[in-house]
């Protein structure tokens, strides 16, 4: 699992390493010094054998031709699943701890040689990263699994179960310690965002160690079978693809809200259920106040922040079956769907109310500042009294937002109905 450098609308928080937090470059030094470290203690501890050596130009050979036949998926794949795992993971099994480290630096450099570097968002020392983290998530699922395996030979269980058993334990470790790694490397980023893996990421990567187990199996009896995890690879690789261009057609780039069309598209649904079972919903239009202000004093990278930081805040302030979305610019909707008017009317004002108390650190030309004192603009309106139409519901909680900006700002005016206080 990769941390996710970019920032969800398209922007960098810098080409080189010094930009980057002084406490996230002491992370980035550190984690490289001890996967470097301990790659060359292995190498004078273990000499690998001839055999462990063909294992290692096999996996290495396999997991050289599998980036080859995806390059293409790879220079537009988003998910942040490391499809390097299969193979790493599966060093971890049947290769040394040096080969192990060896064979991660291989892949991930031909990776970058490849694919990344003319990419512009993938600098040398993202990669080294990275690797870095990637092989010490591998070394320690390498740690269980030779710890795992001593203590079945110390009681004498040969069983095919036990190993099984441990060779889970060990890719539990891996995806435990990357996972927490990524999370650091988030939070000193001051990415909280990048800190979420959805659940699809982490069962992509279950099951890319889950390949990377199989392979490492067949890898220990012949190369032929090793072989036959290729095409898997590929057609998960593609799959993540997939997922990628579903997800692109109905979320916003910038905020990871519903776009305008699904939006659209899931309003209707709710109103052809209303009308059917004679039900109420609601319908909600936020617009922030003066955002243009944000944009003017601290850039438009801030402002982008400001509003990732809202979509994250709707999304946690309502219920699971409701539905936000972004509208463009500053203006977001919700869908409240099965709803009385008091209900629409509390969750509308505790938006209003949770977005006042926001305060986020943006990041300017002259480093982090803190925006607060935000507000919103927000219209209500409710099926059927505001019409029977999507269009004519959408006019209204629309001219809501008007009469709240007409009336000083950052409250909840419900249309045709008087105004919340």
């Amino acid at each position: 699992m990769r941390f996710r450098w970019r920032r969800a609308g398209g922007g960098d928080s810098g080409p080189t390493l010094w930009r980057q937090p002084p406490a996230l470059v002491g992370y980035f030094l550190a984690t490289e010094i001890i996967a470097a470290a301990l790659t060359i203690v292995f190498a004078l501890l273990v000499q690998p054998g001839g055999a462990e050596w063909r294992q290692f130009l096999v996996l290495g050979g396999l997991a050289l031709l599998q980036a080859e036949a995806s390059r293409t998926i790879e220079r537009v794949r988003k998910i942040h699943v490391n499809m390097i795992s299969v193979w790493g993971f599966a060093g971890a099994v049947v290769l040394p701890w040096s080969l192990v480290g060896v064979l991660i630096m291989v892949a991930e450099v031909h990776l970058w040689v490849r694919v990344w570097r003319g990419m512009g968002n993938r600098p040398a020392y993202r990669v080294v990263f990275s690797t870095a983290m990637f092989m010490l998530s591998a070394f320690a699922g390498t740690g269980v699994l030779r710890a795992g395996n001593g203590v079945l030979s110390y009681y004498g269980w040969s069983g095919e179960g036990g190993k099984a058993m441990v060779i889970a334990l060990a890719a539990l470790t891996f995806l435990v310690v990357n996972s927490a790694m990524v999370f650091v490397a988030a939070s000193l980023h001051r990415r909280p965002e990048a800190r979420l893996v959805s659940r699809a990421e982490y069962t992509l990567e279950a099951a890319t160690l889950c390949l990377g187990a199989l392979a490492g199996v067949a890898a220990a009896h012949s190369a032929f079978y090793v072989a036959l995890v290729v095409p898997p690879v590929l057609v998960l690789h593609r799959e993540v693809l997939v997922k990628q261009f579903e997800d692109l057609a109905v979320i916003d780039h910038k905020t990871g809200l519903l776009n305008v069309a699904a939006w659209y598209d899931r309003a209707r649904r709710q109103l052809a259920r209303a009308v059917r079972d004679g039900t109420s919903f609601g319908v909600l239009m936020i617009d922030l106040d003066h955002f243009k202000r944000v944009n003017d004093t601290f850039g438009h990278l801030a402002g982008d922040e400001v509003l990732k930081a809202i979509a994250r805040l709707l999304e946690n302030e309502i219920r699971k079956h409701d539905s936000a979305g972004r509208f463009g610019g500053e203006e977001f909707a919700v869908l409240v769907p099965d709803s009385s008017r008091p209900e629409i009317l509390a969750i509308a004002e505790r938006l209003r109310s949770r977005i006042t108390e926001l305060a986020l650190a943006v990041p300017t030309d002259t480093g982090p500042h803190t925006v607060a004192n935000l507000s919103a603009s927000i219209g209500v309106t409710i099926y059927p009294a505001g019409g029977t139409t999507l269009e004519q519901l959408l006019l209204c909680a629309d001219r809501g937002v008007y009469t709240a900006k007409s009336n000083g700002r950052n409250q909840v005016v419900v249309y045709p109905q008087v105004q919340y206080n």
